[in-house]
């Protein structure tokens, strides 16, 4: 079994892994602090979708630590497809919605009558900042596993 440094059950593994959990509790936090977030659809997809991201990466953050200290990586085709889609599930819809929320937050910004105070659409801003880091961190680790399939274990 090939092993690949950010794939399941390696060190790079819990970095992204808890990478993820902070740049999506991140993005929570920064659309939180907006009183009205909960007024526009995208904003509500947002925070969804991190607050789905969140247990799913601590989740995986906890399996690879198991794997790390017992020694045993879980190469089970099963159980690492699972992951896998999961991964890339997340992925796309991360990055739906740190689209939604960066086009959204633009075009309040860019609108005739101020909708959005500057402070509170840099708060936004940030949020989606926050969603595209998180985004990046998913389709990494999902690449790395990938990349790891041809190699599994067909048991």
């Amino acid at each position: 079994m090939k092993s690949v440094p950010g794939s399941l059950g390696t060190a790079a593994s819990i970095a992204l892994r808890f990478g993820q959990v902070i740049f999506s509790s991140s993005s929570i936090v920064f659309m939180s602090l907006g009183v009205g977030f909960y007024s526009y659809t995208a904003f509500c997809f947002s925070v969804t979708i991190m607050g789905l991201a969140i247990p799913w990466s601590f989740t995986l953050a906890i399996l690879d630590g198991y794997s790390i200290l017992t020694k045993f990586p879980v190469h089970q085709s099963g159980i690492f497809m699972v992951i896998i889609i999961g991964d890339l599930v997340l992925s796309f819809l991360t990055l739906a919605a740190a689209s939604s929320t960066a086009s959204l937050v633009d075009l309040l910004l860019k609108a005739d009558v101020s909708f959005c105070p500057p402070r509170l659409c840099s708060r936004y801003q940030i949020s989606a900042a926050m969603a595209f880091l998180s985004w990046f961190l998913l389709l990494v680790s999902s690449l790395f596993n990938i990349w790891l399939l041809p190699w599994l274990d067909t048991d």
